[in-house]
């Protein structure tokens, strides 16, 4: 894997789009504490469990870590 996680999610931006992944791309843009850095899945989730709010369901993580690993694949 050679760009981080956050890279990736910001390719998903539609400030348009109902998409759950394009909306979780728009509020992690927002999110100041985002570890932006971080190709660590343990990592993200617990991030994300802790502090994200703004993300309704971990399975629209789940989501797009996976399409994060195709990209990289």
């Amino acid at each position: 894997m050679h760009k981080t996680f956050y890279t990736f999610l910001m390719t998903q931006r539609n400030p348009d789009s109902t998409d759950a992944i394009a909306e979780f791309a728009n509020n992690a843009f927002l999110d100041q504490s985002f570890p932006k850095q971080s190709k660590d899945f343990h990592e993200l989730s617990q991030y994300l469990e802790l502090n994200a709010s703004y993300l309704p369901t971990m399975t629209v993580f789940d989501d797009a870590w996976q399409a994060y690993l195709a990209s990289e694949a």
